[in-house]
């Protein structure tokens, strides 16, 4: 460990037992005198501003009532990133083919360079809406959510009904072939370049 990550972890510690202190109403010289430890050294411990010994960490964790490992817990955690977008913030794209009663919403914004994937919801609600055929770079993923209808990929039609998925090459022709039930919603995933499977 560099010296720089060992002063983080002592400063994660000392924040941890600082934090875990005062939501249980404790004071410094509580902890002080149910772990022996000196007032001072139990600032400085609290400020970051030295390596506690796992001794004095064992006797501040049975003051606290807490498991030692608390200590540590969330420290090589990844700060999170993630991108979360609304129900009401979905974007709705048009795509070819594209018509009255087939909607396509976009569930994540790729903003890179290159897209690797993109999600989609569409959903389908004209049953005698005649599809083109679709082919385009990348892989599907494709999981039926609600509906029944015929599915082609190539020169093979799949059944598909709720819980049913569909894994294929993007790039030979597809779409629905046959709305058996609607309103029809699934998802689609296109996964692109060194992401896709081979």
């Amino acid at each position: 460990m560099t010296e720089k990550e060992h002063h983080s972890l002592d400063v994660y510690i000392g924040k941890t037992i600082n934090t875990v202190r005062k939501k249980q109403g404790l004071t410094i010289a509580e902890v002080s005198e149910q772990s022996g430890i000196s007032r001072g050294m139990l600032s400085k411990i609290e400020n970051g501003q030295v390596s506690p010994s796992l001794d004095s960490l064992l006797k501040v964790s049975k003051a606290l009532g807490i498991p030692i490992s608390a200590f540590f817990k969330e420290f090589d955690t990844e700060e999170g990133g993630a991108q979360h977008i609304k129900a009401d913030e979905r974007l709705e794209v048009v795509r070819r083919g594209t018509k009255v009663g087939h909607t396509y919403h976009l569930l994540a914004y790729d903003n890179g360079p290159k897209k690797r994937f993109e999600p989609f919801l569409i959903s389908l609600d004209n049953q005698s809406e005649i599809f083109p055929s679709f082919s385009h770079e990348g892989y599907v993923f494709m999981y039926l959510l609600e509906g029944e209808m015929i599915y082609r990929h190539g020169k093979q039609t799949y059944h598909m009904k709720p819980g049913d998925s569909l894994t294929y090459n993007a790039q030979i022709s597809h779409g629905p072939e046959e709305l058996i039930q609607v309103p029809i919603r699934f998802l689609n995933v296109i996964v692109y370049g060194e992401n896709a499977p081979t």
